[in-house]
């Protein structure tokens, strides 16, 4: 039997691309360690972002490939994840309990940014990161109903704001503070500054992502996160309708001035299958988010059925991922989640909290 030398199983490892990443695990810095023991070989790899419904899967594949190296017998693959803060925009202070902010937005409503937002979170949540989710709509917020909270949020010091849990999310929104029927009728700087207070003034506690779940448009509420909230990276949600494409290029585009870097584009309806005959449908078009990412040189991270059972579920407090955790919808939700994260861990990291603060004293 051949001795085997770490060097070829470092080779070996070249060969697979990941898909998350788009390069080998060697390139991207995932191998910490590689240790082998006659026959025996161990690989310990770590991501920079959650990919516990992928371990399995990542497991058989480089474990097929470490067994085609002669006098390989047996194959121990160890994959564990550290998220780390990453850069935001200049001048701006990060936020306490929080490494990572990801704004979702779009340039119109009615497109399923909310929905999208809730099922992202709850999806890097079962992928093993801490999560938290910012209900920005202060005219109309829909996260209390679509996470089936009805209660409002404690002050321990009678400062600050404790966030919400339900299903492992931590959240936050103006529709705990007032009653659902109540219409919010202010006026541009009551909004932004309401804005800045709830995420300011919550509590969160030791966040690896928190999802900010912006309204429509790019006025007062997108001007004031691009400009005063540290946001890592954001994601643009539309339709493939050529309408709602239009207004989502005004949404990216807001964020590239802005310097906030463009994750990716998440392309919601973009087909209904019958759920009588099992006819598929393309009822808002075809192909236009993909159009859009390519046109504006960013990644499409996924495409979304028009379905029933995700309206229902958000409705009813239970969104797809937690309401079907095994259905194809929520697999869906889950590789876009890994998507994005991947995405934002290859973006600069933030070494603020590395330096230690210095103070002058007067002797």
């Amino acid at each position: 039997m051949a001795d085997v030398a770490q060097s070829q199983i470092e080779e070996a490892l070249k060969t697979y691309t990941d898909p998350y990443l788009d390069e080998d695990l060697v390139s991207a810095k995932a191998v910490k360690d590689i240790k082998v023991d006659g026959g025996n070989v161990t690989v310990d790899i770590v991501y920079g972002f959650p990919v516990e419904g992928y371990k399995q899967e990542l497991s058989e594949k480089l474990t097929d490939i470490l067994k085609g190296i002669d006098g390989v017998e047996n194959v121990s693959i160890n994959v564990s994840h550290k998220v780390a803060s990453h850069a935001v925009q200049k001048g701006v202070n990060m936020i306490p309990g929080v490494k990572n902010i990801i704004a979702v937005a779009s340039g119109k409503g009615g497109v399923g940014k909310s929905t999208t937002s809730v099922n992202l979170a709850l999806a890097l949540s079962a992928e093993g990161a801490t999560v938290g989710l910012l209900d920005a709509d202060i005219y109309g917020p829909s996260q209390p109903r679509m996470l089936g909270i009805s209660k409002q949020p404690e002050s321990e010091d009678g400062k600050s704001l404790e966030p919400l849990n339900n299903y492992d999310i931590q959240s936050m929104s103006i529709g705990y503070l007032i009653d659902e029927e109540t219409p919010m009728i202010w006026r541009g700087p009551m909004v932004t500054q309401a804005l800045e207070q709830l995420l300011k003034d919550t509590k969160w506690k030791d966040v690896d992502y928190l999802i900010i779940d912006l309204p429509p448009g790019t006025g007062d509420i997108q001007l004031t996160l691009a400009q005063k909230v540290p946001v890592t990276g954001a994601v643009i949600v539309t339709t493939p309708q050529d309408i709602a494409l239009l207004d989502a290029r005004k949404g990216l585009k807001m964020f590239e001035k802005v310097e906030v870097p463009v994750l990716g584009v998440i392309e919601n309806m973009s087909i209904h299958i019958c759920s009588e005959c099992g006819h598929a449908e393309h009822i808002f078009g075809t192909g236009g988010g993909e159009r859009m990412a390519e046109d504006s040189d960013v990644d499409l991270l996924g495409a979304l059925p028009l379905d029933m059972a995700i309206r229902v579920g958000t409705d009813e407090g239970k969104p797809s991922v937690v309401a079907d955790p095994e259905g194809q919808v929520a697999g869906i939700y889950r590789d876009i989640a890994r998507r994005v994260a991947a995405k934002l861990s290859q973006k600069t990291k933030d070494h603020s909290a590395a330096f230690p603060n210095i103070v002058i004293q007067n002797n």
